[in-house]
């Protein structure tokens, strides 16, 4: 037996299988969804609680867009892992966006400040997760990134940005230019 043959007898570890691409894009898309729905909800309620706050509403409006603009590429494409966490961090972003517009219109509440303090943690760890590797594959990134998002949408709630139960508010994409998808590493 030469050094060669005894190598390839040694044991190796095995390692575990990432989830398969499907699997990590319905992962991506409910965590997507839900920033994109917070975001949409944020646009109306800083659009109705700005008290003449163009430029706070025209931003919330934006970051809501530029959300729905991560979830429809998102659904258009097929399973990318990679691609498909990039989707859910720029949603959960923009909705970080979004929640310091609400932030803003809301002065010093404290709940609006938690809130606006867990929707940056969302994006972080969106963020963390769709820069890991293999790229959105990281299992232990994803499921932080769920809890934030989770922790995101319960601190918006409790700040009255979101009201369970209420239907979410219908936020066009607008066009997709070039810049805008460029921005989005899309």
């Amino acid at each position: 037996m030469n050094a060669h043959d005894h190598a390839e007898q040694e044991p190796t570890s095995v390692k575990p299988k990432a989830p398969h691409a499907t699997t990590l894009k319905a992962l991506h898309a409910a965590r997507a969804e839900s920033a994109a729905a917070r975001a949409a909800a944020l646009s109306h309620y800083v659009e109705q609680a700005s008290a003449g706050d163009t430029d706070a509403a025209w931003k919330a409006a934006h970051a809501a867009r530029v959300a729905a603009q991560a979830l429809a590429v998102l659904s258009e494409s097929g399973p990318d892992p990679a691609a498909d966490s990039r989707c859910a961090r720029n949603a959960s972003a923009s909705a970080a966006q979004a929640s310091q517009m609400g932030q803003l219109v809301d002065g010093e509440a404290e709940s609006a400040a938690h809130a606006c303090r867990a929707a940056l943690k969302a994006s972080q760890a969106a963020g963390a997760a769709a820069a890991a590797k293999p790229p959105g594959g990281d299992e232990a990134l994803n499921a932080e990134a769920d809890a934030a998002e989770r922790a995101a949408v319960a601190a918006a709630e409790a700040a009255g940005w979101i009201r369970p139960g209420e239907s979410v508010p219908a936020v066009t994409t607008g066009v997709r230019s070039p810049e805008v998808m460029s921005m989005m590493h899309l």
